[in-house]
């Protein structure tokens, strides 16, 4: 410990014994030093568990549907790198399910109504479907800011035709702040 000795009494020591801190910091180095090898070594012979995929047979899950178009060389949005540069207004309708399958509009209504009729069945048939409206899935349509209405209100139509009572829109929210 450091000892002051100069200077009068009346004015207060502005010194700062820094000695305990460095102590302590050495310390914990070394802790450290020892500590995260040891880690390290465990970390890596962790088996992580791997379960299948099932579907929810508790909530029910909403049908995620994305409408966009192609662009203007006619390539299409997609996991893999087409080079495509957005849609346009006059690109034909690209119409994806849960944000990955693309389909054509039959498909899209007999994979829609397959899926409903195998969540109502699950729930007991369309009588105990309605005693609970919160098993009713809903259809959530995520559109591409250029895609022309006759995409987006195709896809509606052939939901609704399909069964799903209740359509919704996902939009980005608007910045309050501007």
């Amino acid at each position: 410990m450091a000892i002051s000795t100069g200077g009068d009494g009346s004015t207060p020591m502005a010194d700062i014994n820094t000695t305990p801190l460095v102590d302590v910091m050495l310390v914990l180095l070394i802790i450290f030093l020892i500590a995260v090898p040891v880690a390290i070594q465990t970390i890596e012979k962790l088996e992580i568990p791997i379960f299948a995929s099932v579907e929810s047979e508790d909530k029910v899950e909403n049908l995620l549907i994305t409408v966009s178009t192609t662009d203007a060389e006619g390539r299409t949005a997609g996991p893999i790198q087409s080079g495509f540069t957005g849609a346009i207004r006059d690109g034909e309708c690209r119409v994806y399910i849960n944000g990955t399958t693309a389909v054509s509009s039959e498909e899209l209504y007999d994979q829609a109504f397959e899926r409903l009729d195998n969540i109502v069945q699950r729930a007991g048939g369309p009588e105990a479907i309605m005693e609970d409206p919160e098993l009713i899935p809903q259809v959530h349509i995520r559109g591409d800011v250029n895609a022309p209405w006759r995409c987006v209100a195709g896809t509606i139509y052939n939901v609704q035709a399909a069964g799903y009572p209740t359509v919704g829109f996902i939009s980005n929210p608007v910045d309050p702040n501007g």
